[in-house]
């Protein structure tokens, strides 16, 4: 039962990191913006995190609790498949099929560099 506790903990505080983000980058009033970039950063930033994560974990340097409560939990609070999705949705509706397909490409692209960049700055300075 606890294990379910620490992923509630993590989930609920990079959901709240996610939304920080989302009101002071996506929104301006009552209006979305044109590009959003509070989700693009949440997204990226957490898969920095989590690449500095998975190669603790690989070292044997992260306990079960701390996986749930970050990896699991944080993790998968602050980054959002469904709001990036819902972004495309958006671009596809309003007729804006090559800025979509970009965002598509930088958030994909972005992800995976951050992941890498955050695996090897973890193997380099820890």
């Amino acid at each position: 039962m606890i294990n379910w506790l620490w992923v509630f903990l993590g989930g609920g505080i990079g959901s709240m990191c996610r939304f920080a983000l989302a009101q002071k980058l996506n929104y301006t009033g009552q209006e979305y913006v044109i590009f959003p970039y509070g989700t693009l950063l949440a997204n990226i930033l957490s898969c920095f995190v989590l690449g500095i994560l998975i190669e603790k974990q690989f070292s044997h340097q992260l306990t079960e609790n701390y996986r749930l409560l970050l990896i699991t939990g944080f993790c998968g609070g602050f980054s959002t498949f469904s709001t990036f999705s819902y972004e495309i949705y958006i671009y596809m509706q309003k007729g804006q099929l090559l800025p979509g397909l970009g965002y598509t490409f930088l958030s994909l692209v972005s992800g995976i560099a951050a992941i890498i960049i955050g695996i090897k700055l973890y193997q380099i300075f820890l």
